[in-house]
């Protein structure tokens, strides 16, 4: 069934709203409709220069997809990364994008003449995770996407942690190894160094490996020394990582996103144990997999901008859809 067709056997518009993940590579829009369902997608790569234009253009080019299927826009969510002010709509920095101090959330709204969300792309992907992805139900997780960095969404009771200047849940950069290895931001030993997909990659070559991928190494794992080593550091930092948030939140869950979590088994067997071993007096959280991988930060998006427009119903429906399936365990 088509869009449009989709609309119409809904008895007239439907109720919609324009969301994108903006990230430093690419900017993943979708028009999503009033029950949870993308019925169009556009994604563009992310230019090196005049973000805000491109950003914009998106927009409009969903929205003219939603008039083409029938829809009635009736907001728009944008998840961005950096250190991100939601209330004020600010981008204080973000350093893939060259970004500071932008007033993305009046810009948006200028153009677009309906209300817009602005959200940080990790607590979006938070957002979507509790309603209907592997943390559905649960007032007390955290987030942790795995990619080129790392990040984390901080739930407490219900609540998203943001912090004083809207820079918490940089996981990424908790020095892990007194005096390790020197990271990005200047300082020694973060765990990124050694656990996101380029710290992986870097620290293969650096043992003299090839040039390869994180996924590319992950597949020589038992047969690559090399490999098997430089893996094996990886897992003992995030297992240490993860038990200092354990004991700071207590969380009841722990969800794993990004390319590392699609290691499966090779990550998740390991890192449990190294978690239950680390943990003297306590037993570990549940540690899952997102079930929503890349579209979470679209999703969050999507979810900020139905509450923009005061249908925060609409998103709570959603998770009826979901009640019933099972969560990925550990």
């Amino acid at each position: 069934m088509s869009a449009s067709t989709a609309a119409q056997a809904e008895g007239g518009p439907v109720e919609a709203v324009l969301a994108v993940d903006l990230g430093g590579t690419a900017m993943k829009g979708a028009v999503v409709t009033a029950n949870g369902d993308a019925i169009a997608e556009l994604t563009i790569p992310t230019p090196a220069a005049d973000v805000v234009d491109a950003l914009v253009a998106l927009f409009h080019a969903l929205r003219s997809l939603a008039d083409d299927a029938g829809c009635t826009v009736i907001g728009a969510g944008v998840a961005t990364p950096g250190i991100v002010d939601e209330e004020r709509g600010v981008v204080l920095y973000a350093s893939n994008l060259d970004w500071r101090d932008v007033p993305l959330l009046d810009t948006l709204r200028a153009e677009l003449d309906v209300p817009v969300a602005l959200g940080h792309d990790v607590r979006a992907a938070g957002i979507a995770e509790r309603l209907i992805g592997a943390a559905r139900g649960s007032d007390d997780f955290v987030l942790v996407p795995i990619g080129t960095g790392v990040a984390a969404a901080l739930i407490t009771r219900g609540g998203t942690v943001t912090g004083a200047t809207g820079a918490a849940g940089e996981f990424g950069h908790i020095p892990v190894i007194p005096g390790g290895e020197e990271c990005t931001c200047g300082q020694r030993g973060c765990l990124e160094v050694y656990v996101s997909g380029a710290g992986l990659a870097r620290r293969y070559a650096a043992a003299g490996g090839d040039d390869l991928s994180s996924r590319e190494i992950v597949a020589r794992l038992g047969t690559d020394p090399t490999a098997d080593r430089v893996w094996s550091e990886a897992v003992d930092v995030l297992a240490q990582g993860l038990n200092i948030m354990t004991l700071l939140l207590d969380p009841a869950v722990i969800v794993l996103g990004g390319g590392f979590s699609r290691a499966g088994d090779a990550l998740m067997v390991p890192l449990t144990e190294r978690m239950s071993a680390g943990l003297a007096w306590r037993s570990r959280p549940r540690v899952v997999r997102s079930e929503l991988g890349g579209d979470a930060g679209r999703t969050g998006a999507a979810i900020l901008a139905f509450r923009a427009a005061g249908r925060s119903d609409l998103p709570a429906s959603w998770a009826e859809r979901f009640e019933k399936q099972p969560v990925l365990s550990d």
